[in-house]
């Protein structure tokens, strides 16, 4: 399915020049950046979230269906980071020179099994946010991402424990219900004037 990114242009499979890990045994490296988002160096994954953090590249992507809800997938329990809770669509990292927009497409086609129809930026936020369960430390320039998604999910059980598609008013119920990343509300509260302008005003995001 074609992907189409802020600027209008269309893509076809998404693809990168970045290098990805050679092997399963290889570490992860993940870009570090400065404050303005430019690249400074790399780390491996691990090592950059551990106490008090590097400053490093993500990104966060938000899909909806046409009905204006949001998938949300539960993380698998296996995850050494965050296992267990509910978070939006799909959240990654960025292989070292690879764009955000790549990334974004290529690891929700890699946890869910779908490829966005419709897939915008929709803008940066930085943050600093500890994980009270494992003692790691999110401190992130994350690129957000919104869009649309038609296909049926096929989530990876590795990475996506559970899925869901969440109205607004069921959203609040889940959060009080069961614990969410610690970076959720903070991606959502940033993406919502793209997810708004996409979903239009009725349905309430």
């Amino acid at each position: 399915m074609p992907i189409t990114p802020a600027n209008g242009r269309s893509t076809d499979t998404p693809h990168s020049t970045a290098a990805a890990p050679a092997g399963a045994s290889d570490p992860i490296m993940l870009e570090l950046v400065d404050e303005d988002g430019v690249t400074i160096g790399t780390a491996e994954k691990l090592a950059a979230h551990l106490p008090p953090g590097r400053l490093h590249r993500a990104f966060s992507v938000f899909l909806f269906d046409d009905r204006g809800r949001l998938l949300l997938q539960r993380r698998a329990l296996g995850k050494y980071h965050s296992p267990g809770v509910w978070s939006n669509t799909c959240c990654g990292h960025p292989y070292p020179g690879e764009p955000p927009f790549l990334a974004a497409a290529r690891r929700t086609a890699e946890e869910l099994g779908v490829a966005p129809t419709l897939l915008r930026e929709a803008g940066t936020v930085r943050y600093n946010h500890p994980d009270p369960a494992s003692g790691l430390v999110e401190q992130e320039f994350n690129h957000l991402f919104a869009g649309l998604v038609r296909a049926e999910p096929a989530p990876d059980p590795e990475e996506v424990g559970e899925i869901a598609y969440v109205t607004p008013r069921e959203l609040a119920r889940l959060r009080e219900q069961g614990p969410f990343s610690a970076w959720f509300p903070t991606v959502l509260d940033a993406a919502r004037p793209v997810i708004r302008e996409l979903t239009g005003p009725a349905v309430g995001w």
